[in-house]
């Protein structure tokens, strides 16, 4: 059985090898100890904590194989983008250039610098080891974060944005960043990402251009990428549009890999997702439900599985198994949180 729990200090070696196996681009989580037990710490802090209003929590769970005891895969989020650091993207805008006198009008792309998104909730380090990939397990981690934030929503902004990665090859390289690196950065895409995993900003500040950029003025690469996403991570953007999530002209900085953001209200899965006290009876559960993604209502000691549900209207409860509520650590009485695997439309 897959459980989806809190990070804790144990799973340093399983997070390292996570971030070893992510690669380049995959800025949240980069391969330094430091940094890593930092986030570690940061998200037991975050799940410990009496929050009123969102900050700059960092909420960080693992997906756990029971079977094995093997963490395969994490997803996180951070309440509260940009209070402690700058959070920059370039907005994808227009300028026209017009004369009526000679009847000639040009409309022209642009890329300005922002921090747009300042305060807003991102979704972030959703990574699954190959071992686990296939079936529901990605779907899991990335769904599970819509059911906790709409149960904890004082933690968290009703905008939630996630950062896709954007367009680099196997070596690291980038053909949006490889323009800017030639005419003003002049560092190369793997150490400015990972520089800005491990917290160094400030380079972004003194080094990029301080003007918008043309985009026509780009190299014919870099044009073709604004906007585009890693071809390991279009299913993840699926999934998200899927969800509600869309583009708003919001691009990373180095990759030009698109932002898309939904209101948490908004979200598909928040939206439908109910809440019920449980009565625990494996037949019922089995033979009256449908598999739902389910999580109990604690943050400290929160858990998640994906399994067999069945909703009694008459009694107003949700039936789950005793393996379920074992593995939720919950009792008769308690309440949960769940939304279906598969909508009916």
């Amino acid at each position: 059985m897959y459980i989806i729990r809190p990070i804790s200090a144990q799973d340093y070696s399983a997070l390292h090898q996570v971030a070893v196996e992510s690669g380049v681009g995959f800025t949240s989580l980069p391969v330094n100890e430091t940094l890593l037990r930092n986030k570690i710490s940061r998200a037991e802090a975050a799940f410990s904590s009496t929050v009123n209003a969102p900050g700059n929590q960092s909420y960080l769970f693992v997906l756990e194989d029971t079977t094995t005891n093997t963490v395969v895969g994490t997803t996180g989020i951070e309440a509260a983008v940009g209070l402690d650091d700058a959070f920059y993207h370039y907005h994808v805008g227009k300028v026209v250039h017009a004369s009526r006198e000679l009847n000639i009008h040009n409309t022209v792309d642009i890329l300005s610098v922002c921090n747009d998104y300042t305060g807003v909730t991102e979704i972030c380090t959703l990574f699954l080891r190959e071992q686990a990939r296939g079936g529901i397990n990605g779907r899991f981690l990335s769904k599970i974060r819509f059911l906790f934030m709409m149960e904890h929503r004082e933690r968290f902004s009703e905008t939630i944005i996630a950062e896709m990665r954007g367009v680099n090859d196997e070596q690291g390289r980038s053909p949006f960043w490889a323009w800017l690196e030639e005419h003003f950065f002049s560092l190369d895409f793997p150490t400015a990402d990972y520089l800005t995993g491990i917290g160094n900003k400030r380079f972004i500040a003194e080094l990029m251009p301080k003007y918008p950029i043309y985009v026509n003025l780009l190299s014919k690469e870099a044009q073709a990428v604004i906007g585009k996403v890693h071809d390991k991570t279009r299913p993840a953007l699926q999934l998200l549009q899927e969800e509600g999530f869309g583009y708003r002209g919001y691009v990373d900085i180095f990759d030009a890999g698109p932002t898309v953001e939904a209101n948490l209200s908004h979200i598909r899965t928040a939206q439908a997702s109910r809440k019920l006290p449980v009565v625990i009876d494996d037949q019922t559960a089995a033979q009256g439900g449908q598999t739902c993604y389910i999580i109990n209502t604690s943050v400290k000691d929160f858990r998640a599985v994906a399994t067999d549900l069945a909703v009694s209207e008459t009694n107003n409860v949700a039936v789950i198994s005793r393996q379920a509520a074992k593995a939720l650590n919950i009792n008769d009485g308690d309440m949960v949180r769940f939304a279906p695997i598969h909508y009916r439309d």
